[in-house]
């Protein structure tokens, strides 16, 4: 279950790590702005469609959302708030001066005020402590933990919070976790401590972009082991953010033409673009149709 896109992370790739875990999110949407990111404003799009057919067959509005950071999923599922919202909000002059405490303050209230009436459970997990813990002072995640479900086992309270979920989302971190995250997420969602209800019983639904040059053959497997078929989306792929560099395009470019990828359009133009992958216990309808009659790709 060794990770191959580690040295990817650590040597080709853009580094934000000194923005994921900070007290507060002001330098995380500055340095991810710059770039253009733009993967949870698909998730934003996208998830809810998913959410609908998911109650629709008796499952819960409840979402486990890995690699969470400092709630921006949470932010754009709960609330009325488009992803330029959120960079908007925190590149304001009237909250530069704010201190991380007073800042968690405001944002509790902003989103107290544009909170949808859906009855959406969101839960949390992500290796970085701060931002995790930001989301929830902030009143973004129902529940949270700093997990690193890579080295470690889930903690009893992401197995509490995590259990019965309906939908396991992804944005921006499939590459960074792996079979490992996959495998002890779907654990504590089928196997948590609570008795009854959804999760006693049923495999929840997993969505995930993931870069284009990433295999996902080896994650899907480990979903197949617990019941669930995983179609990717052909119709479309979702830009992502734009390069840093020269340095990281090229990398890329050349990632995509040993697996076989035409770069034309897409990376080649200066962008990451990500496949959506959908894994589901049944597949009816399959993602290209669900998706497609919804008009939410049509952006």
């Amino acid at each position: 279950m060794t990770n191959p896109y580690a040295w990817h992370n650590e040597q080709s790739k853009a580094n934000f790590d000194e923005v994921y875990d900070l007290r507060d999110p002001r330098g995380y949407f500055e340095a991810l702005g710059a770039l253009d990111y733009r993967a949870p404003e698909h998730g934003r799009r996208i998830f809810p469609v998913l959410l609908s057919e998911i109650q629709s067959t008796g499952g819960p509005p409840k979402v486990l959302d890995l690699c969470c950071s400092y709630g921006v999923n949470a932010a754009l599922l709960k609330h009325d708030l488009t992803l330029d919202d959120l960079y908007a909000r925190y590149a304001s002059r009237d909250l530069a001066g704010l201190s991380s405490e007073e800042l968690a303050t405001a944002d509790a209230t902003f989103y107290a005020s544009h909170k949808k009436t859906s009855p959406l459970e969101v839960i949390g997990a992500d290796s970085a402590a701060n931002a995790v813990s930001y989301a929830l002072r902030a009143g973004l995640l129902d529940a949270g933990s700093a997990e690193n479900l890579e080295e470690n086992e889930p903690t009893e309270t992401l197995r509490r919070a995590a259990c019965g979920a309906g939908l396991v989302t992804v944005t921006g971190g499939v590459g960074y976790v792996w079979q490992r995250t996959f495998e002890r997420a779907l654990s504590c969602i089928v196997n948590g401590p609570q008795s009854g209800g959804f999760g006693a019983s049923h495999a929840p639904w997993v969505a995930a972009f993931a870069v284009r040059f990433v295999d996902y053959a080896p994650i899907a497997a480990v979903l197949a082991r617990h019941g669930l078929a995983t179609e990717k989306l052909s119709t479309r792929t979702f830009p992502q953010r734009r390069f840093e560099n020269t340095g990281e395009r090229e990398h890329v470019l050349r990632e995509l033409d040993a697996a076989g990828i035409d770069p034309t359009g897409k990376e080649e133009a200066g962008w990451y673009h990500a496949d959506l992958y959908l894994s589901r216990p049944v597949t009816e309808a399959p993602v290209d149709e669900l998706l497609g009659a919804s008009g939410v790709l049509d952006y």
